[in-house]
């Protein structure tokens, strides 16, 4: 027997009994990376919707990030790291752990809240994108002809528009800079990438048998694209979702960094690093820091969590990770190829 035999029999012993989501599942849990990355994740929403509090989660920090400690203005940061000046193996967050700004305003506090924001606005730009990119891509992709063209052509339209200049612009007309008006008009804006990534995988799959099976059957157009095909083209949506939202952090930050984002009382991570730019030159560097360190953690997780996604979803995936000891041991001999023939030209018995 061939190695090519061998590999295809044991492939199919590794899907035998698993549905799709089992073996996608596994896939991703394979993927160190993305692992880390999604629980490095959770653990700071957890710790910013906890922390502080959010909506009906109760908090257990003491301080708010709406006020002021005119006692401790300018405080040095409490945190004390693992031997970091000589404290030995300590972890404490003490008082003020990213320090207090020169109004009283307790750093830890506020980096919290700006997490808070910043995770409501890339959900919502998400979601969003996710719904209209989907939607203009699988029906251009599906009907094709002058219903694709005249989608595509406003998908190329809006693709020249300056997402960060109109979304300034919006949020000036109408008077409002909160997560609500900065989440929509990114989301309003960003589909354009995700369109044309359903629109493509439609066009290969409206030519596939189960399509014209689905017709010959009588199901209407609807049912055949959100029930036979959009299935199929999850892994894209899923994995282009995550990227928009990492991309979606650092506009909302260069929003708020220009000034057109969400503005005072309330703050965001970008809003942070736009106001305490100065602080480097001031002595006070964890000011600009923390934030800083924060939009970058949750980019990298976003996107290596996309990247898990992406292998995970991948048809052309060889294995199976987990399932690498159903391989039985096998007696060794020359070495075979796909074709039968061993090197040399050889033909294997």
């Amino acid at each position: 027997m061939t190695e090519f035999r061998e590999e295809r029999d044991f492939r199919a012993k590794e899907v035998e009994g698993l549905s799709q989501g089992q073996i996608v599942w596994r896939r991703f849990m394979h993927h160190r990376a993305a692992v880390v990355s999604l629980v490095a994740l959770v653990l700071v929403v957890i710790l910013a919707s906890t922390s502080i509090g959010w909506g009906p989660i109760p908090h257990w920090w003491k301080w708010s990030y709406a006020t002021t400690l005119v006692a401790q203005p300018n405080q040095a940061p409490t945190l004390a790291w693992p031997l970091f000046s000589g404290r030995g193996f300590t972890f404490a967050l003490g008082e003020f752990p990213f320090g207090a700004d020169q109004l009283g305003y307790d750093n830890f506090a506020r980096v919290m809240r700006g997490i808070q924001q910043t995770l409501v606005v890339i959900l919502i730009m998400g979601v969003l994108t996710t719904v209209i990119g989907t939607v203009l891509g699988a029906v251009a992709g599906y009907y094709r002809g002058w219903i694709e063209s005249v989608i595509m052509r406003f998908t190329d339209l809006m693709i020249t528009l300056p997402i960060i200049l109109v979304t300034a612009v919006l949020g000036f007309v109408f008077g409002a800079h909160g997560v609500l008006i900065v989440g929509t008009c990114l989301g309003l804006l960003s589909w354009t990438g995700l369109a044309r990534l359903v629109r493509a995988e439609f066009l290969s799959l409206r030519e596939r048998e189960f399509v014209d099976a689905a017709k010959v059957a009588g199901a209407s157009d609807m049912r055949i694209i959100f029930k036979h095909i959009l299935p199929n083209a999850i892994g894209v949506i899923v994995v282009n979702m995550t990227l928009v939202m990492s991309g979606g952090i650092l506009a909302e930050a260069a929003l708020s960094f220009l000034g057109f984002g969400i503005q005072y009382p309330d703050v965001s991570l970008g809003s942070l690093i736009s106001e305490y730019q100065t602080a480097m030159l001031s002595g006070q560097p964890w000011l600009f820091i923390w934030p800083g360190v924060f939009i970058i953690l949750i980019v990298l997780c976003l996107n290596f969590v996309g990247d898990g996604l992406r292998d995970a979803f991948d048809p052309r995936q060889r294995r199976i990770p987990k399932a690498r000891d159903l391989r039985k041991p096998t007696v060794e001999g020359p070495m075979v190829e796909a074709d039968g023939q061993a090197p040399g030209g050889v033909t294997a018995s």
